[in-house]
């Protein structure tokens, strides 16, 4: 049976690299996305990997419209078996220098895209009792960084509401599952798209995984639905753990290191196109793919992820990946003194 998915944020990034290993397993994918650029290059991808794609334009911050979206998905398709939410944007800058207008933006984009894709899907879903929903999340929604307090804060909101339908699923008995897989940094275009207030070109925290890593994650996690989360990248394992075990201690690492690790050498005048209120990919030739600017920096392949889809051994994995970052970050503490 051709299995029917939904992928929000599917025109770039994490999502985009989803939809193309979704396209490559035959099934049928509704991408939705802002972006008509990327959303055309997505569905070529899909449908080069011997998948059907039906591109539709949405705003995730519109609830009618996602809303819509199912529907039209459902009537090209049939029943969605997996709905993946990605849709996310963001500011690079200190609280100070964001905009009430600007946060409240990427509020509804990364926490309330992922809200009215989840009441889509289980409106869909809960009538049938089947159907899996993929929250991509991120180290950060545990673990907060500086100059990123929009995005951090939407995604530890993604994380309470997901604990509590959850819970309601399973108080239901329903079978409809919901899961999260946190991710690490990952080399997509939103460095080049998001809004920056800083002096130089945003990047990821390295390490930095290529988006084909996170995307096997999202597409286990989606086979595999009934854990509560999963995790992406050693870099994952290690900052949860060292928040778990040693939080006020990363407080201040991050805040000693936190500004520069997230910016290049590279000086910009702050002029550079973003998607905070409109696509940067909605004219023929501007579709960015799913990777960003940092191939030459990223991995291919995460260790981590094995041990994530392997909890036994996972377990004591990610606990000598956690000692390890613990005992590196004494010592740095040390050397800085």
């Amino acid at each position: 049976m051709t299995q029917t998915v939904v992928i929000t944020g599917a025109s770039a990034g994490i999502g985009r690299a989803t939809a193309q290993l979704f396209g490559q397993r035959g099934a049928n994918v509704a991408l939705l996305a802002r972006g008509a650029a990327g959303l055309e290059g997505a569905a070529r991808d899909v449908e080069a990997g011997g998948g059907k794609a039906l591109a539709i334009p949405t705003d995730v911050a519109d609830y009618p419209a996602v809303e819509a979206a199912a529907d039209e998905a459902e009537a090209a398709f049939g029943p969605i078996d997996t709905w993946v939410n990605v849709a996310f944007t963001s500011v690079f800058a200190p609280f100070s220098e964001i905009t009430a207008e600007e946060f409240k933006r990427v509020t509804e984009v990364t926490y309330l895209g992922y809200v009215h894709g989840t009441m889509a899907a289980l409106a869909k879903m809960r009538p049938r009792d089947r159907g899996a929903i993929v929250q991509v999340g991120s180290a950060l929604s545990q673990r907060s960084i500086p100059l990123q307090s929009a995005y951090c804060g939407a995604k530890h909101a993604t994380n309470g509401f997901t604990e509590s339908v959850r819970c309601e699923l399973l108080h239901e008995g329903s079978n409809v599952r919901i899961t999260m897989v946190q991710m690490p940094a990952v080399n997509t275009p939103q460095f080049s798209w998001v809004l920056s207030r800083l002096p130089r070109h945003p990047q990821p925290v390295p390490p930095i995984y290529q988006p084909e890593v996170a995307a096997r994650g999202v597409v286990y996690a989606a086979d595999h639905p009934g854990r509560k989360q999963y995790w992406v990248g050693d870099s994952t394992a290690v900052t949860l753990l060292a928040q778990k075990f040693v939080a006020p201690l990363l407080d201040r690492y991050l805040g000693r290191t936190g500004y520069d690790s997230q910016q290049t050498d590279e000086h910009v005048n702050g002029q550079q196109p973003h998607n905070l209120w409109q696509p940067v990919d909605e004219q023929p030739g501007t579709d960015h793919g799913a990777h960003g600017d940092f191939d030459d920096r990223s991995h291919a392949h995460s260790p981590e992820l094995w041990f994530s889809h392997h909890p036994v051994a996972g377990g004591t994995g990610a606990l000598g990946v956690g000692l390890g970052a613990l005992l590196g970050m004494r010592f740095a503490r040390r050397r800085g003194r």
